[in-house]
């Protein structure tokens, strides 16, 4: 019985070391756990809004407008009476659904040009590359707020809007890792045993160049939700009293000196949003770079 016990002893020192290895790498890698965190709060706002805030963001109660957060009101109320966290919570799914949009349609725009340019070479990487040159020198923001412009208000045109205006980002990087992949010693052996060209370029070029642009979409997530939101600011998302992250501070700046919840709070969501997707991104960069 001696031996049996010592036998069911053993198991508990890996165990206890796997734990004392996770809890090293969590307090060494703080910042990015916290930003985890607070993407994975964003989305479930996102996805399941009435399990974080059951209430009707659109439903006000006048006797209580204007209140300061509290326990009652986590973020506040507003010039009607609506809890503001609610509609911080509701207004998630639109947000964050234009962000996703635009960044999904500047990475496969984006990726296929950037891949057809890096394979191609010559006259077709030229081409390529020039619209890319005349895209980059033209600060997407602007460019976003033309093509809205143009195509009209309506969150679904500022995702498109958007998603048009990063493309060249995605597009350059990925001509680059092209570039770098395709002289590699197990490309050059797949041309040499005879595999066509295309086969070659989705099972070999394709796989080992797409991490850094995966890095690169989680890095302009953060920066498409702060586009996303300006241009929800300046009145061409979706029409009120839809809650939408940008129109919500957009409401409330007209009741700054009384009630400075109404933008700051919002803004400092926003603010967290962006500053924990770009510390996620940076660490995949590095971790692909590895």
């Amino acid at each position: 019985m001696g031996r049996r016990g010592a036998k069911t002893d053993r198991p508990a020192a890996p165990n206890g070391r796997r734990g004392a290895l996770i809890g090293g790498w969590v307090r060494g890698h703080l910042g990015l756990v916290l930003s985890a965190v607070v993407l994975v709060i964003a989305v479930g706002w996102a996805v399941v809004p009435s399990v974080f805030a059951p209430g009707d963001p659109l439903t006000g109660v006048p006797g209580e407008k204007f209140q300061a957060p509290s326990a009652a009101h986590w973020f506040g109320t507003d010039n009607l009476g609506r809890d503001l966290y609610t509609r911080m919570v509701h207004g998630a799914g639109l947000s964050l659904t234009a962000t996703l949009t635009a960044v999904g349609i500047a990475l496969v725009v984006g990726s296929l040009l950037g891949l057809l340019s890096g394979a191609a070479g010559g006259i077709v990487d030229t081409a390529i590359m020039r619209v890319v040159d005349v895209l980059l020198s033209i600060p997407s923001l602007l460019m976003a707020l033309a093509l809205v412009t143009a195509l009209g208000f309506g969150t679904r045109n500022v995702a498109l809007a958007m998603g048009i205006s990063l493309i060249a980002n995605f597009a350059r990087v990925m001509r680059s890792e092209v570039l770098r992949v395709r002289h590699a010693p197990y490309v050059e052996a797949a041309h040499a045993s005879g595999v066509r060209w295309y086969a070659v370029l989705l099972r070999h070029v394709l796989p080992n160049s797409f991490q850094p642009v995966l890095a690169l979409a989680a890095v302009e997530f953060g920066m498409a939700v702060l586009a996303v939101s300006s241009l929800s600011f300046l009145g061409y998302g979706t029409k009120p009293p839809t809650p939408e992250w940008g129109s919500l501070i957009s409401e409330g700046r007209n009741f700054l000196a009384a009630a400075w919840w109404l933008t700051t709070l919002p803004g400092l969501v926003i603010v967290a949003v962006v500053l924990a997707a770009q510390r996620v991104g940076r660490f995949a960069g590095r971790s692909d770079q590895r």
